[in-house]
């Protein structure tokens, strides 16, 4: 199955709380962190709401 690689590449100070609290669902805590998830429709979904603070790779 695949799997996505995100990366946070923007802070979180001053975006809404459901955005700081999808980050740290996603396991995101900091600028350049990286988690690697399956590529499955929910976490798509996270990744969308938060797709101004993050870049998304596929990874095998």
């Amino acid at each position: 199955m695949a799997r996505l690689k995100v990366t946070q590449k923007r802070s979180e100070i001053g975006t809404k709380p459901q955005h700081r609290e999808t980050l740290r669902s996603l396991g995101l805590k900091r600028v350049n962190d990286i988690v690697v998830k399956e590529d499955r429709p929910e976490i798509r979904g996270m990744v969308n709401a938060v797709r101004h603070l993050v870049t998304v790779e596929e990874v095998e």
